[in-house]
């Protein structure tokens, strides 16, 4: 058996796996804010995963983490995690020690790459990219079957890539960027809502008729069939897979971003050739993509 944790801003997802990768039991709590009690609301799953299953912690082969923020995944060190409360936090070290076990611990979308790439059952060899889109924006590649993460671990942070050199200022220091106009965060900029979610609010809106809801809808849309074509044109890889909260829009999201990419595509014989909108699907709802993916990578932390 192994474990998987996803450490989200609000919620940590715990699964226990077996040697398929099928989930043999799953936890959710809400994430503690802090250092001290990111640590404790993460060996808590562990634990109580364990408990469940009538098993001491050490019958688990591995643990992985997925958590936010810039990630050492070769020390477990955590920096940056700004939704989490934590600077810089050595979390695969503590939780080794507190939990008596080995911990991998991987960015988040890292993982859920991961975590995609298996639940899709894409060839071993094949190259995949995950788009996460939340609140920001980034992606996760698997690339002949493995994690890559690039020179110095920013493999797949196109959210950072400046599309208008005039548009707003980014938390990154530049101004325009993707994560700007193809996320929850610029949906809620351009359509304030008091919503659980802006951009269902917006997608609802929209199809009621709302000329300024459609507006903003179809330029979001836009936006993310850029970030497509951006993932496709840098690293070709076959399949781009759509995750992260606003992917629960499900067909209307996926719809309207193959709408855009066909639309380009039919006026450059180029994209065409691309067969951009062929190459995008959706995450399979209702699974943590993240914490399976950690599982997965908590054995093998490159290896499918």
């Amino acid at each position: 058996m192994r474990v998987g944790v996803d450490v989200g801003g609000t919620k940590t997802d715990a699964v226990a796996i077996d040697e398929t990768g099928a989930v043999l039991h799953r936890v959710r709590v809400s994430t503690g804010f802090g250092p001290a009690s990111v640590i404790e609301t993460t060996a808590g799953v562990v634990s109580a995963l364990a408990s469940t299953l009538r098993v001491p912690v050490s019958a688990f082969e591995s643990v992985g983490v997925g958590v936010p923020g810039a990630v050492d995944s070769a020390s477990g060190r955590v920096s940056h995690a700004v939704n989490l409360g934590v600077d810089e936090l050595e979390l695969g070290e503590e939780l080794a020690r507190v939990l008596g076990v080995r911990v991998r611990v991987e960015n988040d979308v890292n993982a859920a790459a991961l975590g995609a790439f298996h639940l899709l059952a894409l060839p071993p060899r094949a190259s995949m990219a995950y788009l996460n889109l939340g609140t920001g924006l980034a992606a996760g590649l698997v690339l002949d079957g493995r994690l890559w993460r690039g020179a110095r671990g920013t493999a797949g942070e196109i959210g950072h890539i400046p599309v208008d050199l005039d548009g707003p200022l980014c938390q990154c220091g530049q101004r325009g960027c993707l994560e700007m106009v193809a996320s929850g965060s610029a949906v809620s900029r351009h359509w304030p809502s008091e919503a659980a979610s802006p951009v269902q609010a917006l997608f609802e809106a929209a199809e009621a008729g709302e000329l300024l809801a459609i507006e903003v809808r179809q330029r979001f849309l836009a936006n993310v069939a850029s970030a497509v074509r951006v993932l496709v044109l840098s690293v070709d890889v076959e399949t781009v897979v759509i995750g992260g909260g606003i992917s629960s829009l499900g067909e209307p999201l996926i719809a309207g971003v193959r709408a855009a990419l066909d639309g380009w595509s039919a006026s450059s014989p180029f994209l065409a050739s691309l067969r951009l909108s062929e190459r995008v699907r959706l995450v399979p709802p209702g699974i943590s993509v993240s914490a399976i993916g950690a599982a997965l990578g908590g054995a093998d932390p490159d290896q499918v």
